[in-house]
């Protein structure tokens, strides 16, 4: 009795085996598969990272360029009160909107007072302005390079050495 009680036991777990077999094979083959492409969306992820970071990279000294038409610069209104209104919305100084227009903050003081107006790039960039949002223009003044101090005296500076010469001078005279 023993032996054909083993033996029932045998052939129900061969058959239990054999079924387990019939329906886990093709999961393990879907487990597998999906592990691939795991695998390989974490190396493409992986690659668009590098790319993300090559460009970020090659943008970091780049300055900031509008993307507006000729004709759009032109029919664009700029007033000195619309372009201190443009300043003071997106929360810069007339230097900062003199570095992101690529001149000088005497120009922006300028064209605030009505005394010049803008024109060509400058003019675009300023139309290009309009478009953006504090945070842009926060992360464009962030991004742009650090002015190098290379030793140069500027005309200013230079200046201003002369007349402190003069003054010692003057006052060496008395």
């Amino acid at each position: 009795m023993a032996k054909i009680e083993t033996a029932i036991r045998d052939a129900i777990a061969r058959g239990a085996r054999k079924q387990l077999r019939q329906v886990a094979n093709p999961l393990r083959r879907e487990v597998r598969r999906l592990r691939q492409i795991v695998r390989q969306l974490r190396r493409d992820l992986t690659e668009i990272r590098e790319i993300a970071a090559q460009w970020q990279r090659a943008n970091q000294g780049r300055p900031w360029r509008p993307d507006v038409s000729d004709q759009e610069a032109k029919a664009a209104r700029l007033s000195p009160r619309l372009i201190r209104k443009l300043r003071t919305r997106l929360g810069i100084s007339q230097a900062m909107l003199a570095g992101l227009v690529g001149v000088s903050a005497a120009a922006v003081v300028q064209w605030e007072r009505g005394r010049s107006a803008p024109s060509g790039q400058n003019r675009k960039a300023l139309v290009g302005l309009r478009k953006l949002g504090r945070r842009d223009v926060k992360g464009f003044l962030t991004r742009r390079p650090k002015p190098s101090g290379d030793g140069k005296a500027t005309a200013t500076t230079r200046r201003g050495k002369r007349r402190r010469g003069r003054q010692t001078r003057n006052q060496k005279r008395r």
